[in-house]
């Protein structure tokens, strides 16, 4: 994320598994592939929104957190079920309540959806489109919000699935398998927690890093992938930073693009 690199990695193993796709002048939170543009790639990175074309050139669509009164950069971010990108923002100090949650729809356009959140990660959507599930780690809240799929627009507030409490950890990227079940990265607490749509805790796996940072499922093998890190973490252990495969008894639900109309 601070190097701007955007990396590749394959089945395989050995060094040729990982392979560096692009290296940014700026801080690179989150990505989605661009549908029927093989090599291109939406992301949310510095103060915003832009196409990562296949020659590495950057193309921005909005800089929003340009226009905050405190320094501030994105975060994390994802494509939904109907082709739309969306990512979350926070301030480099952390102020509380300076981030916010944008949505990039087909035609470029960047629209802030809420604001008022401190450090915004996910959001992960249900395979309808309906759910989307989002967590402002800082204040140990997941948020879940009910999305109308043809317009993208909030159907009512959103409402607290989960508040997490002193010792937990703090949720931080999640993902939903194939169950309609969430998986959440506990930051601070070396776990990974499933749960279920209800909010009940089905599982919580232990991951040898203090700081899990993500999660993805594989679609089609029972396997968790787990992004962790290094940076700043006070204790790290020697897999603090790395990525994590563990074997998981579920499946996960194919990567989303985003669908853009935007002329390349």
């Amino acid at each position: 994320m601070l190097s701007g690199r955007l990396f590749e990695l394959r089945d395989d193993t050995g060094p040729a598994a990982v392979c560096q796709l692009a290296r940014l002048d700026v801080l690179l939170g989150a990505v989605a592939p661009v549908a029927d543009r093989p090599g291109a790639w939406i992301v949310a990175a510095g103060t915003g929104i832009a196409l990562l074309t296949a020659d590495g050139a950057l193309e921005w669509l909005d800089r929003p957190e340009d226009r905050t009164p405190v320094p501030s950069r994105m975060n994390d971010g994802v494509a939904d079920p109907a082709g739309r990108f969306w990512a979350g923002s926070m301030a480099y100090d952390g102020t509380h309540g300076a981030g916010s949650l944008y949505r990039t729809d087909p035609e470029g356009t960047v629209v802030r959806v809420l604001d008022g959140l401190t450090i915004a990660n996910g959001p992960a959507f249900t395979a309808d489109g309906t759910i989307m599930y989002l967590a402002d780690t800082a204040v140990g809240t997941i948020l879940r919000c009910r999305i109308d799929p043809v317009t993208g627009d909030l159907v009512g507030g959103p409402e607290t699935f989960a508040q997490l409490h002193d010792g937990e950890g703090s949720p931080d990227g999640m993902a939903v398998d194939a169950e309609g079940c969430l998986w959440v990265a506990m930051w601070g607490a070396g776990a990974v927690r499933r749960c279920h749509s209800d909010g009940r805790l089905l599982h919580t796996v232990t991951v040898p890093a203090p700081h899990p940072t993500s999660v993805c499922l594989h679609p089609g093998d029972n396997r968790l992938y787990v992004t962790t890190a290094r940076y700043g973490v006070k204790s790290p252990t020697a897999t603090s930073g790395a990525v994590l495969s563990i074997p998981v008894p579920v499946k996960g639900t194919a990567a989303c693009s985003w669908h853009s109309t935007v002329s390349p």
